[in-house]
C-alpha cells in the first residue's frame, strides 16, 4: 500500500511539474533537494516527508491536497439531516456546459478534498480537459468551498492561476434526489473579457456526451421566454 501511495504521489508531482514547464533541476533548486532525489520522488522509489510535500506544492503553485493519494483519495460528503441528498456520499461529481464561442461541450470534474466545517467542503474544480484519465491536466483549475443550505448549494471558486478571478455556481433544490441537477455558473470570461452566466448541468455520474446533452445545455426558447419575463437568466 505504501509503495502505491509513493508511486501515485510521484506521478502527480511529475504531472504538475510538466504542466508548469519546470525541469527537475529547477524544482530541486527551489526546495533545496538533489535532482536525483526529486527523480526518485517522482518514480515513487522513496517516501516524501510532510514538510517536503508542502514545499513541493508551494513550488508548483498548487494545494498540497492535489498531491495526496489514499484510498479513497477524496473526502465523501457526509449524510446529515440538513445536507443535500443529491451530494450524499459523493467524493467526486461532474458538470457540463456548452461554450457557444467555440461551439464546444465543456466537461468539468469536482474533487471533494476535505470538510472544513459542518456542511462546508473544500473542493477542486478541473475545467475543460481532453479525457477523464488525465482530468487534472486541464485548461482551468479552480479551488474553493461548497456550502450547503436547506434548499441551495453554493460553490465559491478562485482561479488557481489567476487569484483575482472569481467564479461561482448555484444549485437549487439539491435536497431532492436525482441523477442530475441544473445550476447556474457565473464568472469572468477571458475571451472576450466580460461577465458571464451560463447553464451548467451537474451529475453524480459521467454523462453520455451526445447531441441530446448539447441540446439541453444550449439556451432554449423557454429560457429566453423566462429571461424576457424576469429580465434575468434563470435555470430550473
Amino acid at each position: 500500500m505504501m509503495s502505491e501511495v509513493n508511486t501515485e504521489i510521484g506521478k502527480r508531482i511529475r504531472n504538475f511539474r510538466k504542466m508548469r514547464s519546470m525541469t527537475l533541476e529547477e524544482l530541486s533548486q527551489i526546495i533545496c533537494k538533489g535532482k536525483s532525489t526529486i527523480s526518485k520522488y517522482e518514480k515513487g522509489e522513496i517516501a516524501i516527508d510532510i514538510i517536503t510535500l508542502y514545499e513541493i506544492a508551494d513550488a508548483l503553485q498548487i494545494h498540497v491536497e492535489q498531491l495526496l493519494y489514499c484510498r479513497p483519495s477524496r473526502t465523501s460528503i457526509a449524510p446529515r439531516n440538513n445536507s443535500p441528498i443529491f451530494f450524499h456520499g459523493a467524493s467526486q461529481f461532474y458538470s457540463y456546459l456548452f461554450d457557444g464561442r467555440c461551439n464546444q461541450l465543456i466537461r468539468c470534474v469536482f474533487d471533494v478534498l476535505s470538510e472544513t466545517e459542518e456542511n462546508e467542503y473544500k473542493i477542486m474544480m478541473y475545467m475543460n480537459f481532453k479525457n477523464y484519465e488525465t482530468y487534472q491536466n486541464c485548461e482551468t483549475k479552480y479551488w474553493g468551498y461548497m456550502e450547503h443550505y436547506d434548499a441551495l448549494t453554493n460553490i465559491i471558486l478562485t482561479n488557481q492561476d489567476s487569484p483575482m478571478e472569481k467564479a461561482g455556481a448555484h444549485i437549487l433544490a439539491s435536497y431532492l434526489d436525482s441523477d442530475t441537477k441544473w445550476g447556474l455558473f457565473n464568472g469572468i470570461s477571458s475571451r472576450p473579457m466580460m461577465p458571464i452566466a451560463i447553464k451548467m448541468l451537474f451529475s453524480k455520474y459521467r454523462l453520455k456526451e451526445d447531441a441530446e446533452l448539447i441540446r439541453q445545455l444550449k439556451v432554449s426558447k423557454d429560457d429566453i421566454r423566462l429571461l424576457k419575463l424576469y429580465n434575468m437568466l434563470s435555470v430550473t
